[in-house]
């Protein structure tokens, strides 16, 4: 009876040391924390993915992957199920792409969130996965080297017999242009310095101009001062201005007197004379007293 009882306190004891073991394992484990699943929708590679790996957001853990398959309905399009802690709240502007650890190889998830759209996000919904900056410099890379390709070929044409021979011309021309440049460098240096003999002698008259216009001003200072010329010149013009209308009234003076002079001399030429016996009063016309017919000839 001894051994028994020895026997089943051994078994309760390694059942209560199993049952201490599991709770330890799974909350270590993180079980108790609730987490959400979604499904993040993948058309890229995953390379480096794999379940477990870490999903972060903005940099922090918060999750794992739970699994990766293929959609069944789509074979270009990669399924990955993750779950995430529940406190964290998620918007439908939320999106994943993949980041690497150090050299390892090793990838994870890393969700961002746009902020345009703040709307909650579902349990079990779909989140885009967008390319990352490794693909953007694997696809760059492909296009450079592309672009570099063509380059290379449109080198081998441009460096072709006929191009060679072409290109050789140009520079035995542009030699050629050299030294004829050479030639008109030697040609323009007297020009040169006659130019600038030239301009030492603008400039002296430049100083000569410069001092004949400060003569100029000084002229026209005095000019404008009180008793000057332009002040005699206003004074003798107000004179002039007093003085012709009284030379008007002795050339109206001596115009009548021609005509009256006038007027004499035709009457002394139509009657001498009347400058002895005097003006002799007209003969009647018709009509008046002392009118005399004139006789006709020869009655």
């Amino acid at each position: 009876m001894e051994n028994r009882a020895h026997a089943l306190i051994a078994g309760i004891f390694v059942i209560a040391l199993s049952i201490a073991i599991l709770v330890v394992a799974m909350w270590f484990s993180g079980n108790t924390i609730q987490r959400n699943q979604y499904m993040v929708v993948s058309k890229e590679s995953v390379t480096g993915l794999n379940p477990q790996s870490a999903v972060h957001y903005r940099g922090v853990s918060i999750g794992k992957v739970e699994g990766i398959q293929f959609d069944p309905q789509n074979n270009h399009q990669i399924l990955i199920d993750i779950s995430i802690d529940a406190n964290i709240n998620m918007t439908q502007g939320v999106y994943a792409k993949l980041g690497y650890q150090g050299v390892t190889g090793l990838a994870f998830i890393q969700l961002n969130d746009d902020g345009d759209d703040l709307t909650p996000l579902k349990d079990e919904a779909l989140i885009p996965m967008h390319k990352s900056l490794f693909d953007e410099v694997a696809g760059s890379g492909q296009d450079l080297l592309s672009n570099i390709n063509l380059l290379v070929k449109k080198m081998q044409e441009l460096l072709g017999p006929q191009n060679q021979m072409q290109i050789t011309n140009i520079l035995y021309n542009i030699e050629k242009v050299s030294k004829n440049f050479d030639g008109l460098a030697n040609h323009t240096q007297p020009l040169l310095d006659s130019f600038v003999e030239l301009t030492t002698e603008t400039s002296s008259l430049v100083r000569h101009i410069d001092h004949l216009l400060v003569e100029m001003d000084d002229v026209v200072i005095n000019a404008n001062q009180q008793g000057g010329i332009l002040d005699n010149l206003s004074q003798s013009t107000q004179e002039l201005a007093i003085t012709i209308p009284e030379l008007r009234k002795v050339t109206d003076g001596i115009t009548r007197n021609s005509y009256h002079l006038d007027r004499v001399l035709q009457q002394l030429e139509e009657n001498p004379q009347s400058l002895l016996f005097g003006r002799t009063e007209p003969l009647a016309g018709p009509g008046e007293i002392g009118f005399i017919v004139p006789k006709e000839n020869g009655k």
